[in-house]
């Protein structure tokens, strides 16, 4: 019986060749919902589809036959990912199809924006001819920061270099290297806030990046910067920037996304100084039709012979191997999300050694992935495993070296992760207890013994007496309970570092006060 693919949303008719060419059936109806849906689904192997269906567990259970749903797109939000991992349900996305469409739709307000164009335009319609009103600004010799290099801030960059424009980019996720090879200068982001004329976001919208451009973050701005967001809703804070653009602070914005779509009411719409779209970064004739045609090569690929591409839930390991190797895959992930959490600088490499007969060449390669994918995590705007976790350090110029060596005289298998910068490089290892306990046994030079899980406080202080009543103090008086603590000590030099499980964050002025105390070298919070 031949494969076949339903196809429920409108992607274009150009993925139909890549059907013929396979021999696969395709099954092209967009607009179906209910019991339409179901019934078509009833025997297919693979689905596709845009934004429109929503792959629910209850979806998922009316396709007994499904074995792949491939997102026409970047956002796999509308999936149940984990229901069809139960299942068995390979899930793909198709990330690279719209980096050109979003880089031009930036270019294009960023011209919009610097010579008045919609503004003048509506203007002419309603009868005026006023040239001195929207006197524009050349971007040539001007300087652009990109915040967040991946595909499409990489871009931007490139056609922004073009116009002769100067770029800074900002991204501690890319090393310098990378940067320098889209003719971007690498920046701290306080420098590039400084030094740039205009300013465009290209990260993923999370807890890091909500607000991102807020108050303190405009005020930074040298005066007369204008502002992009071609990224998600909500990086910039739309109240502070409706505030620096009456105050002339900002000369203008531009905007593809808002924190609310429609932005119904949002004082940013009558702002003349603003220009504003609704959320086209994606759309065009050529990005729509190519996402549809690689989301239909790549789920060919994986029916008629297996191979797996841009899959968001899926592991490159056999069955046999994964009730030995997952207990270590936490370790390794959670290790690898506190070091991107605790970064400090710009990267500069990973090191991952192995230690102990544990680690064989199979249980390395997925343990690596499972470092690279707990570190990538918060930088990535899309579900990062261990299936893609490599491509996306290796699009980000990330080197990670593993080693291999003798078991640890205190440990018979350990696992540690070393994360260099140009500010410093931080080691952190872990075991396992009971075989199956992730738990964290060094950070730096200070032994600990502490599970990685939940909210926890890293405290790198003085030894001297009192600091630890003092944090302990200072938690408590915020209503912050300690649930568990470690503290190791390096006598050679007088310091100790402390590590805290904690059962609620920690207030952003709690932080600021342990910072304050002269005793405290640094502190911060994670959330594994």
């Amino acid at each position: 019986m031949a494969l076949r693919v339903l196809v429920s949303d409108d992607v274009g008719d150009a993925l139909r060749a890549v059907f013929e060419r396979e021999g696969v059936v395709l099954d092209y109806r967009p607009g179906l919902a209910g019991g339409a849906l179901r019934e078509a689904l009833n025997g297919a192997a693979g689905l596709i589809v845009r934004s429109a269906t929503r792959v629910s567990a209850e979806v998922l259970g009316w396709a007994p036959s499904l074995r792949v749903v491939a997102r026409a797109g970047v956002g796999v939000d509308n999936v149940d990912l984990d229901d069809a991992t139960r299942r068995g349900v390979l899930v793909m996305n198709t990330p690279d199809a719209n980096t050109t469409s979003a880089a031009e739709h930036t270019l294009a307000l960023l011209l919009s924006l610097a010579r008045n164009v919609p503004q003048a335009s509506a203007r002419l319609r309603q009868g005026g001819w006023d040239r001195a009103r929207f006197t524009g600004t050349e971007v040539a010799g001007k300087t652009l920061g990109v915040i967040g290099l991946g595909k499409i801030g990489r871009q931007v960059a490139r056609r922004a270099h073009g116009l002769d424009m100067r770029v800074l980019g900002h991204d501690p996720f890319v090393t310098g290297e990378v940067s320098r090879e889209f003719h971007v200068e690498p920046v701290g982001l306080d420098e590039l806030l400084a030094r740039s004329d205009f300013i465009s976001v290209h990260v993923p919208l999370t807890e890091k990046t909500r607000g991102l451009i807020g108050p303190a973050a405009l005020a930074r701005c040298r005066q007369g910067v204008r502002v992009l967001n071609v990224a998600r809703g909500g990086i910039v804070d739309e109240a502070a920037l409706a505030e620096a653009l009456r105050s002339g602070h900002v000369a203008g914005a531009a905007l593809d996304v808002f924190e609310r779509e429609p932005p119904e009411g949002s004082p940013l719409l009558a702002m003349e100084n603003v220009v504003g779209t609704p959320h086209l970064g994606a759309s065009t004739v050529e990005a729509l039709q190519n996402v549809g045609v690689e989301a239909a090569r790549q789920v060919c690929a994986y029916l008629l012979h297996g191979t797996i591409a841009n899959a968001v839930n899926a592991a490159s390991l056999d069955p046999a191997s994964v009730a030995r190797v997952e207990p270590y895959r936490v370790l390794a992930e959670r290790i690898g999300s506190i070091q991107a959490q605790l970064l400090w600088g710009q990267l500069r490499q990973i090191r991952v050694v192995f230690r102990g007969e544990a680690f064989d060449r199979k249980a390395q390669e997925v343990l690596r992935s499972a470092v690279l994918a707990g570190f990538l995590g918060p930088s990535v705007d899309a579900p990062v495993n261990l299936v893609n976790a490599p491509l996306f350090a290796r699009e980000r110029g990330i080197q990670v070296v593993t080693t291999s060596a003798d078991a640890d005289p205190d440990f018979h298998h350990l696992l540690s992760v070393e994360v260099e910068t140009d500010r410093r490089t931080r080691a952190i290892a872990g075991t396992l207890f009971g075989h199956t306990q992730p738990m964290l046994v060094r950070v730096e030079a200070y032994p600990a013994a502490i599970g990685p899980e939940g909210v926890m406080l890293f405290c790198s202080n003085d030894d001297t007496p009192g600091v630890l009543g003092f944090v302990a103090g200072t938690l408590g008086s915020a209503g912050v309970n300690i649930a568990n603590m470690s503290m190791g000590r390096d006598v050679a030099t007088r310091t100790a570092l402390a590590v805290l499980s904690l059962d609620s964050p920690v207030p952003p002025e709690t932080l600021a006060r342990l910072s304050s105390s002269p005793h405290i070298i640094w502190v911060r919070t994670v959330k594994v």
